[in-house]
């Protein structure tokens, strides 16, 4: 999996009370901006925004509870056929409810069939199964990819800040030349024993995961700052990894010892299923982009009608691979304020996902280019909303001149939002400084600030659109919905 990183220098971040904004606020010239509640659609700009391809996918989920014995006891076992895919597909036993101040055990023997799947096995909660990564779990995540596969230990936390193992994951070999750490993989169709257990007093009290894979061992310590986030289990099972839809395959379990009881499978054990067993289409298929005016209400507006919908990482390298929607505006440069503001709200967040929302040119920033040195459209000035996954997702200042001069927050002060469906208050200000200038982001009453040094400003931006715009490095998606905006459309 290919990570996004903005390739720039570290900017001086700066947090300021939201009195400062109302100073930038206040200088903006109201005259100057507009106001579009969505109660119609507005009939912006949208080039493959609604993007026919690619095509829908048929999903087969197909596991449970069976009389085989593909994993090497007696018949019966719990697995099948398991594909990851946006919508929610697991088979797991009830159990207590467990926190990150328990200690957790599970075990038993698997086999993973097939050229390419993606599941998780181990706790996590029936409640909050939504998006990889997934809140509230602790787990062994079983990658396919040809004739092996991967393994890693993972966690999440009720606020979706996740963690793994180092260096990446089981079955490590050192390259002998440039003495780099790579994968090795497991062989598919071998079956394996393995085991999960989690010591909360482990790491000075911060918790650890250690997990055996056949004759492996990888350990996992939690991040002090993520136990206190807290978890909560409810469930142990298999759980088709929550993104877009790829192929799948077949994992198997038998002999399954968790929190000291061995269920052989000799009977149905009546675990609970979601999703587990159905054929279906979905287009939630990378990178599908599917965003622009709806008729829902997510975001908290005045009236039903708003901007957003899944919206993917994008690829610059090709055309039908970039897509925005935006309103059109009066040339808009970065010698004078630009302001924006309105109400937001993430409904789900896949790990590796970018969502931009702010100023961009329809020429510059939709350039179909070979670079891929950078993920930030050329000429936008906006908001991101999008990980790294042990954060969780942020939502923060980011821009790119005409050029290659680029930049965001790294701050430890920049805002958190959930993707838990719940409405927030935002705004951006740009405010021109001297020979360069300050961008502020406010998320409800949190702000995070970055400068634009002179020589950025020096090279120039244009801005001829006000909406989404996709970044030009690919990745995951998101489902997101901004409202009641008001933005600058002249200066």
């Amino acid at each position: 999996m290919r990570k996004m990183y903005w390739p720039m220098k570290r900017m001086a971040g700066a947090v300021i009370v939201a009195a400062g904004f109302s100073l930038l606020a206040a200088a903006a010239d109201e005259r100057f901006e507009r106001f579009e509640r969505f109660d119609t659609d507005p009939g912006w700009e949208g080039p493959n925004n609604r993007a026919k391809t690619p095509m829908p996918r048929t999903v087969k989920q197909d596991f449970g509870y069976s009389r085989t014995a593909h994993a090497g006891g007696q018949a019966g076992e719990i697995g099948g056929f398991i594909t990851p895919a946006a919508e929610p597909a697991y088979y797991g036993k009830r159990i207590d409810v467990k926190s990150l101040s328990d200690p957790l055990t599970a075990s038993g023997k698997l086999i993973c069939k097939g050229r390419q799947f993606h599941v998780l096995l181990g706790f996590f909660n029936a409640g909050t199964v939504n998006e990889w990564r997934t809140p509230n779990s602790m787990a062994i995540r079983l990658l396919g990819r040809g004739d092996v596969f991967y393994a890693f230990v993972e966690y999440a936390t009720s606020r979706w800040r996740a963690g793994g193992d180092s260096p990446g994951g089981f079955a490590t070999v050192r390259e002998p030349k440039s003495g780099k750490l790579r994968l090795r993989g497991f062989a598919t169709g071998v079956p394996l024993t393995w085991s999960l257990r989690y010591d909360p007093t482990a790491n000075k009290g911060s918790g650890a995961v250690t997990v055996t894979l056949g004759k492996e061992t990888a350990v996992c310590h939690l991040d002090p700052g993520h136990r206190a986030d807290g978890a909560t289990f409810n469930r142990f099972g298999l759980l088709a990894v929550s993104k877009s839809a790829v192929a799948g395959g077949e994992i198997w379990l038998d002999d399954v010892t968790i929190d000291g009881r061995l269920d052989e499978f000799a009977r149905d054990p009546s675990w609970e299923g979601r999703g587990n067993r159905r054929t279906y289409e979905s287009s939630n298929v990378r990178p599908r982009f599917d965003f622009g005016f709806s008729p829902t209400r997510h975001a908290g507006g005045a009236a039903a009608g708003e901007l957003g919908g899944l919206v993917f990482r994008g690829d610059c390298r090709f055309k039908d691979k970039i897509a925005c929607y935006g309103d059109r505006l009066e040339p808009l440069t970065l010698e004078k304020p630009l302001q924006a503001s309105g109400k937001v709200c993430l409904r789900r967040g896949v790990t590796d996902s970018t969502v931009l929302l702010g100023f961009y040119h329809s020429k510059d920033s939709m350039e179909v280019t070979a670079s891929q040195a950078s993920g930030i459209p050329r000429s936008f000035l906006g908001v991101a909303v999008e990980g790294p996954s042990r954060e969780g997702f942020l939502f923060y200042p980011i821009y790119r001149s005409r050029g290659e001069e680029q930049g965001y927050s790294n701050s430890p002060d920049r805002p958190h939002i959930l993707p838990d469906g719940k409405p927030h208050d935002w705004s951006l200000a740009y405010t021109p400084k001297g020979d360069g200038g300050t961008i502020l982001v406010t998320l409800d009453r949190r702000s995070v600030a970055i400068d634009l040094p002179p020589k950025h400003r020096a090279r120039g931006a244009s801005f001829n659109r006000f909406g989404l715009v996709t970044t030009w490095i690919d990745g995951n998606g998101q489902q997101v919905f901004f409202d009641d905006l008001q933005y600058t459309f002249k200066q």
